[in-house]
């Protein structure tokens, strides 16, 4: 089992950022994280968890939590289920959260790795008459600088300074066990400048690297600037050039490309995210926390999709009066479950395991599925599935 608490709080909502956070003048975080240790005890014993694999702390903007309440998570955890002393114990953090004392703090809680959230150097084009207004900071950068006017267009709190010396200070205190998100596909940004952006990134932390396409979800502040003509759609294939660009510089400093936007050198693969690809289980913690396993505790026989309670005060009420805040939990049908499997693993450069497909699906192989004539033999055919004895 692999724990997902999620802190559902930041200083600041980004401009591309659709996901469940909120920004409050002050949390009370004695409630969040009484709450937070009883829905962690609560679903391990409800998933049987024997063994924990790995703990992921996510958000939000986790690293604005106190290393108290990860070191309350834990412990919770811990008396749940075994937890071993080895498990990749992994932290989110916003540069402007993650410094020395801080980041210390974490390490001392428990936490052995740490992913950053930082942002490349772009070099946003000079405005056409009739494009978009450039921010202010976008001209006189060194390539090895991260981009201040990129960050203010991401509506990041932080400033390239703070999130080059938050990788510092990462490095030294998880060396080894560091990674660093990266954003492409900003409006105005061309290939060559992501290319330079993601060389000074790697200046920075050649550990393990997440790269993220710019999605302009409905709703956000980027979005509509990009729909109201304020700045310019991202082409396609300029997107796709990018992707490759970067897969090519990765595997070519020596990164492992062990998933389609993950990169690891010497062995640094985060076994948590490894355990959504194999479609292992793992439980959501917190406010709009997503899981995916089976509650033996109270009877289920079936793999659940469950999504906690969004609304952090909401989620509260549920996990004080009912010990969780499951807000929607739907039984995964066998195709479904299937469907998970194939649409995760083919995710990943070891595939889809014989192994693990015949764990959920013991009566239909591998090769039932995808030897017969059809699509599928076409597919090989073309070099685009690969079917072997693996």
């Amino acid at each position: 089992g692999a724990p997902c608490p999620q802190w559902p709080y930041c200083r600041k909502r980004c401009s591309y950022c659709n996901f469940n956070t909120y920004v409050v003048p002050a949390a009370d975080e004695a409630a969040v994280r009484a709450c937070l240790v009883r829905e962690t005890r609560t679903l391990l014993r409800l998933g049987r968890v024997q063994s924990v694999t790995s703990v992921f702390f996510g958000g939000g903007t986790p690293s604005l939590a106190s290393p108290a309440t990860i070191t309350a998570v834990l412990e919770a955890a811990a008396e749940a289920a075994h937890l071993p002393d080895g498990a990749e114990v992994t932290l989110e953090a916003n540069p402007s959260s993650a410094g020395t004392p801080r980041l210390a703090g974490f390490r001392a809680a428990g936490i052995n790795r740490l992913s950053i959230g930082v942002q490349v150097r772009v070099g946003l084009p000079r405005p056409s008459p009739c494009g978009p207004p450039c921010p202010p900071a976008a001209t006189v950068l060194s390539p090895q600088s991260l981009d201040d006017a990129e960050l203010r267009l991401l509506g990041r709190e932080h400033t390239a300074a703070e999130a080059r010396g938050a990788v510092e200070v990462a490095r030294g205190l998880f060396p080894g066990r560091t990674s660093i998100d990266l954003i492409f596909g900003l409006p105005g940004q061309s290939r060559g400048a992501w290319a330079r952006g993601l060389e000074a990134a790697l200046g920075l932390c050649d550990d393990h690297v997440s790269l993220y396409q710019l999605t302009l979800e409905r709703g956000t502040a980027l979005a509509a600037q990009v729909s109201g003509g304020a700045l310019p759609t991202p082409p396609q294939d300029l997107l796709a050039d990018m992707y490759l660009t970067a897969c090519t510089m990765l595997v070519a400093k020596g990164f492992w490309h062990y998933e389609v936007s993950n990169f690891a050198r010497k062995g640094a693969l985060s076994t948590h995210n490894l355990s959504y690809w194999r479609a292992e289980q793992y439980i959501g913690v917190g406010p709009g926390a997503h899981g995916r396993f089976v509650p033996w505790g109270e009877g289920g026989r079936s793999r659940e999709a469950r999504v906690q309670t969004l609304e952090p005060d909401a989620w509260m009420r549920e996990v004080q009066s009912r010990g969780h805040g499951t807000r929607r939990r739907v039984v995964l049908s066998p195709l479904e479950q299937l469907e998970e499997v194939l649409a995760l693993g083919l995710r990943t450069d070891e595939g889809v395991t014989h192994e693990r497909w015949g764990r959920f699906s013991p009566h239909l192989s591998l090769e039932a599925a995808f030897g017969a004539p059809g699509e599928a033999e076409a597919l090989q055919e073309q070099g685009w599935l690969v079917l072997d004895g693996g």
